[in-house]
């Protein structure tokens, strides 16, 4: 990793932001820290940046409103910081959207090797996408859902439905290996990786986000269902 790769900061307390932002510097980041919530969004609105560790207690907005806000209007990655030990907030912030966490009090050599996984497995999916561009320009039709394989992009019906990365690469992979039951930890193998820092319960969030954006009813799934005790099958 290099400089080239640029992170923001959302963190109030400033001794850890301080110490965050040397290890990610001393790493060959660079760091822009942001204590306020409400400068979040129009900060983004401006400049670039390639992940964003977003702490979930903050003066004006919290992590979860940001994370949902920014879930609506970019595609980047999202690693959130949290004080808190319980699944239910880990969920929460995996259901709107981070994709990945890690709890305080943290080992900050754990936290710059998290910021390398998700920069990593970002880089994988764009590089993926940028080869079916390449080489291909063909569609999947899952009922009145349409998987643009060629623009990344997904359909139901005319609406165009917001697949953040990890997202489209799980349906991508279901859609194109239909009627076939895998496990969770054979889909966390396949999207997220060998060396990925996180564990397969990431991709039951990351089946019901999907579920709600292309099921009619997503408490009683058609397509994307589960196959109790062995995993998820996608039905085409």
């Amino acid at each position: 990793m290099n400089a080239k790769y640029r992170i923001l900061i959302v963190e109030d307390d400033d001794d850890i932001s301080m110490i965050v932002q040397a290890y990610l510097q001393a790493s060959g980041f660079e760091t822009f820290i942001v204590s306020d919530g409400d400068k979040v969004l129009p900060l983004l609105h401006v400049e670039n940046f390639d992940l964003i560790l977003l702490d979930l207690m903050l003066p004006g907005k919290n992590g979860y409103e940001i994370c949902k806000k920014i879930r609506g209007e970019l595609n980047i990655p999202i690693l959130m910081v949290t004080a808190r030990t319980e699944s239910v907030d880990k969920i929460r912030g995996l259901g709107l959207g981070a994709d990945d966490y890690i709890t305080k009090p943290f080992d900050p050599a754990e936290l710059v090797a998290r910021v390398n996984a998700n920069i990593r497995q970002y880089s994988r999916l764009t590089e993926a996408n940028q080869i079916e561009l390449d080489e291909k320009g063909d569609e999947i039709l899952i009922g009145n859902i349409r998987v643009l394989l060629h623009g990344w992009k997904v359909y139901k019906g005319e609406q165009e439905i917001n697949f953040p990365n990890r997202e489209f690469q799980l349906l991508k992979f279901m859609a194109e290996n239909p009627n076939i039951v895998f496990s969770k930890e054979q889909l966390f193998e396949k999207i997220w990786g060998y060396d990925y820092v996180g564990d397969s319960a990431t991709v039951m969030v990351h089946i019901n986000r999907i579920r709600e954006k292309i099921e009619d009813d997503s408490k009683n799934p058609k397509i994307l269902e589960t196959v109790w005790g062995v995993g998820y099958r996608l039905n085409r």
